[in-house]
């Protein structure tokens, strides 16, 4: 099953009905190879809900591909021995591209595949977990080499490639994420919480509620923050909260059927959650205006919090990540009977 880039595969789409909901479920890639949705960082679907971009590795090592999510065709859009899956991530122009192979930070276009290498990371250092573009500028975190806690967040310009240190911190840093609307940049302390940064390397760490903290995401105007919170009581439902950084307030949207991930439609009105709940594995689907949830179809991953529940940006399809089937293959559900469309962002 070998494969070269730029090599078209025709669509491998397969549709079954839930056994508990009825629900209508289409498995996009085959189980055989291992196919994965980007890191928490990345933008994985095109502006005009057309296209995504994820990781294979159906001809023998991880490679890009992208999904026409009309067709089911897909396309091999990478050529390299040590491509990191979780750093693919569209541009905001949904017109290209970048990721790691190994020390080396691309950019390729999507038109003619040409890419060209824009940044190495510097000897004594390695890329750390997360890749996120915001306007023309790549932010990425690297971890200091042989053993040391020591990292640092770094910003890329387009085109040019000029590199510069952000901040630096004495413990490991992930998953940068651009506050909208603001020259700000959210990051996770491995393991702990989430900090706030500003682009003069000013940094606080943000007084969230108590317990773990998972998922998290700008509303569209950056004025908010959501992120799905595991209370240290495992009696406790795991909860969707909402942080205010300019009041610094925290407050509670809806507690949830145990997400172990979720995320939240373009306009956040509507949440997909994937439960941890070994008696029923499901993805729902929750209103923030009611609370109340809707139970699509079950995921049966065997790691629950790798199902990375995503929007299409209209609202019109949910995509995720199960290894049901065999090796982790990409899902997508239907909801357009159910939450309304939001118009195109181009």
């Amino acid at each position: 099953m070998g494969g070269t880039k730029g090599q078209t595969f025709e669509a491998e789409v397969y549709r079954y009905l839930d056994e508990g909901t009825e629900f209508q479920v289409y498995r996009l890639t085959d189980p055989s190879y291992s196919s994965t949705l980007p890191g928490l960082s990345s933008s994985a679907i095109s502006r005009n809900s057309g296209s995504l971009l994820y990781c294979s590795d159906r001809n023998g090592s991880p490679q890009a591909f992208r999904l026409d999510l009309k067709s089911g065709d897909q396309q091999q859009l990478t050529d390299h021995k040590d491509l990191a899956g979780p750093s693919l991530t569209l541009l905001p122009d949904s017109r290209s591209f970048c990721f790691f192979a190994g020390r080396i930070l691309y950019f390729s276009s999507l038109g003619n595949l040409r890419e060209r290498p824009i940044y190495a990371v510097p000897e004594g250092w390695e890329p750390g977990d997360g890749l996120h573009a915001s306007g023309s500028q790549l932010f990425f975190t690297e971890w200091r080499a042989q053993g040391s806690d020591e990292s640092r967040l770094r910003a890329v310009t387009l085109p040019q490639g000029a590199a510069r240190t952000v901040l630096e911190a004495p413990f490991r840093i992930a998953n940068p994420l651009g506050r909208p609307q603001h020259a700000q940049i959210l990051y996770r302390q491995a393991g702990k919480g989430l900090w706030l940064a500003g682009m003069n390397g000013e940094k606080n760490e943000l007084k969230l509620a108590a317990g773990a903290v998972g998922p998290a995401y700008w509303s569209a105007d950056g004025k908010t923050l959501l992120y799905l919170n595991f209370p240290d009581d495992p009696k406790e439902l795991n909860n969707i909260r909402e942080y205010t950084p300019e009041a610094r307030t925290d407050k509670l949207v809806a507690k949830t059927s145990q997400y172990a991930a979720f995320s939240p439609n373009r306009d956040a009105s509507v949440f997909v959650g994937a439960s941890r709940n070994k008696a029923s594995p499901a993805m729902l689907i929750m209103l923030r205006i009611t609370r109340r949830e809707l139970t699509l179809c079950e995921h049966r991953a065997s790691h629950p919090e790798r199902v990375s529940p995503l929007f299409a940006p209209d609202s019109q399809r949910i995509y995720f990540e199960s290894d049901r089937h065999g090796k982790s293959a990409i899902y997508a559900l239907h909801v357009e009977r159910l939450v309304e469309r939001i118009g195109d962002e181009g």
